[in-house]
This record gives structure tokens, sequence and C-alpha cells, in this order.
């Protein structure tokens, strides 16, 4: 027993620090620091509710996006009140210093475009947000990688969109459009005119668009992947309430568990989709035509000239990226596109005197659909009130400099990107019109510097795929402009609410006229 007590008490202390040390690391996350941050913050102009034990904000952040979610607006309303209410008020409360508690940690609204530059022209300084529900759970890939590997697997990735590749992937494009075009005419063919809710069409178009560019595969093989990342963002809403919590992935809910089993089986039919390929081009029975191809063969030339490049799983993330970002961002585009012309018949007739000007009913081609003039511009406005993703989140891992002020290592930069192309002080007294003409001499003349305008984000980090996007969207804009008419239903109800991405949240029922 003698021989025991020494070591009973060495376990008992080394059990005591133990505790003690966890305990003040969770009252330090839960309170100590976020009231440094406070006091810091505060010192330095920066204002926001007081801090509270956990939630901070976040409660009543997601009670006013419900709220709001559910009251529809008139088209002449401001979107960006709608999509983002809590930060709008926080905004309008406290200025251009205001932040937001995102849990114990301060969110500061960044609106300041001196602020937003430097934010996103300096990605090695302002990271992607780390840990980040959606970027890490469902994405990954370019979304969320940093520094060097971000570098490393965006040069690889380049190759694959390059303009003069994307060309090769319009027949592929013109045969999804032609195909929605098809059915919307069977569906008009009595009398020459039909309702339809064109939004669940614009989805599948995008995600047929994507399926054969990226993967080679018609729609219906592609279609599982569709699906279950369109589940997955309906789990993460469910499960946004529980992200401030550590751990929160291991939770024992339901939607947890659901989100496990989507994520295995969206691995595996990639892991599958890859690996035949990968076995194929070494066989040399395909061409590395489409994304998949491409990126692959660029990963082997970096692997031969540098040693090291993706690994399969750095190929998965990349893969779901291109379903999810080649899906969303381009569909949300058409449908706001076809619902802004559809309550201005005279940008729509505009819009269409020039795609017939170019194109008579001939099919377009790649060189002709980058100089359509009008259809650009009426696209560039459209992602100015709607853009895509209506907020950009950056994050300090360690102090830094934000102007002439240091910053302590933890904070998050929120960049409401929909308040910005909304804002009176850059666009005028005009800016919740729709107007294209604005951009009538190019982006960079209508706007106060490229940072007010950022529906794809800027910098070194900005989005890949944008002219892939902005491709599909002009050639199915001039599609169906070529072949209807369109005018907004009596039942359309105007909700744009952010869904991950800006969407129609009661859909969009347009009338069809057939030309």
């Amino acid at each position: 027993m003698e021989d025991i007590s020494p070591l009973l008490l060495a376990i008992s202390v080394v059990a005591f620090t133990s505790v003690v040390t966890i305990a003040f690391k969770v009252v330090n996350w839960l309170w100590l620091r976020p009231k440094k941050y406070e006091k810091y913050l505060k010192d330095r102009g920066y204002h926001a509710n007081p801090y509270r034990l956990l939630r901070g904000d976040i409660l009543e952040y997601a009670a006013m996006g419900e709220e709001y979610r559910s009251k529809p607006i008139k088209l002449s309303d401001n979107v960006s009140h709608h999509a983002l209410p809590y930060i709008h008020t926080t905004i309008k409360k406290y200025g251009k210093r205001g932040f937001i508690w995102f849990g114990p940690t301060p969110s500061i609204q960044m609106i300041d475009l001196e602020h937003i530059r430097e934010i996103m022209s300096k990605p090695n300084v302002f990271h992607k947000m780390h840990p980040d529900p959606l970027g890490d759970t469902i994405l990954g890939g370019l979304l969320s990688s940093e520094d060097p590997k971000w570098s490393r697997d965006r040069r690889i990735m380049n190759p694959a969109f390059h303009l003069e590749k994307l060309k090769t992937m319009l027949p592929a494009m013109i045969q999804c459009c032609d195909e929605m075009i098809k059915k919307w005419e069977m569906l008009v063919l009595e009398t020459g005119s039909a309702e339809i809710d064109v939004w669940p069409s614009l989805e599948d178009l995008s995600g047929d668009v994507i399926s054969r560019t990226a993967f080679g595969c018609n729609y219906e093989e592609g279609r599982r992947i569709f699906l279950l990342q369109k589940e997955q963002i309906d789990l993460f809403h469910q499960l946004l309430k529980f992200v401030v919590i550590p751990g929160w992935r291991y939770l024992p809910l339901k939607a947890n568990w659901r989100m496990n089993t989507v994520c295995n089986e969206i691995q595996t039919l990639l892991r599958g989709i890859i690996s035949k390929r990968q076995k194929a081009m070494q066989l040399g029975e395909v061409q590395n035509d489409d994304l998949l191809g491409l990126l692959l063969k660029s990963n082997s030339i970096e692997i031969k000239e540098n040693g090291i490049g993706m690994d399969i799983e750095d190929v998965i993330k990349e893969c779901k990226l291109f379903y999810f970002a080649g899906s969303e961002t381009t569909s949300n585009l058409i449908v706001w596109t076809l619902i802004m012309l559809s309550a201005q018949p005279e940008w729509q007739a505009r819009a269409r005197e020039e795609v017939v000007q170019a194109f008579g009913s001939r099919i377009p081609d790649f060189d002709t659909l980058n100089h359509l003039k009008i259809v650009t511009m009426v696209l560039q406005e459209v992602l100015r009130l709607y853009p895509p993703v209506s907020i950009f989140i950056r994050s300090i891992p360690k102090d830094a400099e934000l102007g002439n002020i240091v910053l302590p290592g933890g904070i998050i930069f929120a960049v409401p990107v929909i308040l910005l192309h909304h804002d009176p002080e850059i666009w005028g007294q005009d800016s919740l019109e729709f107007r294209p003409e604005r951009f009538s001499e190019g982006v960079l003349s209508a706007t106060k510097g490229k940072f007010s305008y950022i529906p794809f984000g800027g910098g070194p980090r900005i989005c890949i795929g944008q002219n892939f996007a902005m491709i599909e969207a002009k050639l199915a804009l001039t599609m169906i402009l070529q072949r209807f008419r369109f005018q907004l239903s009596p039942s359309y109800v105007h909700a744009p609410f952010p869904i991950v991405t800006l969407q129609p949240q009661h859909g969009a029922p347009l009338i069809l006229h057939q030309l």
C-alpha cells in the first residue's frame, strides 16, 4: 500500500491538472476570450450587441431569417434587406463598424470598400473560415484549401477552364438546352402558351450540363450525385443552429447520421467515376475533353514536373465542387434573368432583337455569344441585383493588420455582397432598379472600383468557373429568347432567399408564349 499511494497521488494530480486545464480552456472559449474581443474591438471603434454566453447573436440571426423568409416582397423592394435582414439591421444600427456574434466569435460586417479590397486581395492573410460547416463537410476543394495547397490545386485546375477548352464544351451545353426547350415546346404546343414553373427545369438543365461537361456522362447517370448534394444542403440548414457547438458533427442527431450517409455515398460514386476514367485514360480509350479528363491530365503533368499533385481524395473534392458550383450558380443566374426580363418586357424585346440579329434561328456559336452586348449587360445587372452567393466569409488565424488597425486572430470578416450591390452610395439612387444600361461601358465604368461588384468574388480567389457560368447562361438565355416570349404568372411570389445560393423560394412560374 505504501508503494501504491504515491502512484495514486500522481494520477490524481495529473487528473486534477487535466480537468483544470480543460475547464480553463472551456471558460476561456466561452467567456474570457469573447470578452477580450469585445473590449478590444470596442476600443477601436467597432460596436455590437453585448456578448451572450455561447449563443451570441446566432438565435436572433436565425429567427429573423425565418421571419423574413415567410414574407414575400415586391419586385421593387430591396432584396438585400430580405436576404440578409439581421446583417442589414446590424449595419443600420452600428454603421460601417458593426459586428455580429457568431457564437463566441465576432464577425465584422465588412462594407468599407478599401478594407474589402485588402481582404480579397490577400488570401495568404485573410483565409477562408475554418472549420467551415459547408466547405469542409459538403464541398472542400478550392473552396476551402489554403496557401501552398490552394496555389498548387488552382494551377492544376486552371487549364480546364481556359476559354478554348470551354469552347469544346459548347455542343454538350447546346444539347442540354435543346432538350429542355423541346419539353417546354411540348407543353405549349396545343394553345401556343402555357404556365410553367421554370425553376425545376433550370435546376435540371444546370445539373445536366455539369454532368456532361464534367464527367462526359448524361444527366441520368449523374443525377444521383446532383440529388444527393441537394439533400446535403437541406441537412446543412437543419444543422446550422448547432455549428457553434464544438464537435457538432458527432452529436447524435438524425440529420447528422443522414449527412454522414449521404457524404459516404457521394464519395463512393465519385471514386468509382474517377477510377474508371483513370483506367480508361491509361488504356488510351477516352479523350481528355471534359473537366474531369482535363483535370486528371493537368494533374499528371504536375506530378511529372514537380513530384507531387492531387491524390484521389483531392480530385473527389474538386468533383464535388464542380457539381455544386457548376449547377447552383448557373441555374440561379438564369432563373433570375428570366424573372427580370418577364417583368421588364422592353429589355426582353431588346435582348431578343440582338439575338435574332446575331443568329436568326440558327444554333448559337461560341465566338458570337461572347459578343452579345445587350445579353451580357442584362446578365451583369442580374448578377448585381441577385448575386448567387449573398455573403463571403474570411478569417484571420493570427493577428493581422487591416487598414491601420491590428485585429486579433480568430476574428471573422463577413463581406455582404448583396448589400454592396444594392448600396445607393455606390450605385446611385436607382440602385434598386433593373437598369442594364449601367453596364453599357463595361463593369469598371459602372462601379466605384472592382470590389464594389463581386458576384464571383474577387482577387486571386475569384471563382475559377465564372467563364463557364457566363457561357452557359448566355447560351441558355439566347436559345430561350429564340423560341419564346415570356411573362410573370399571376401566381408568381417574389421571395428571394439564400439557401446557400440565392434562390426563388416559391419557384418561378412564367407564362411562355411560343414564337
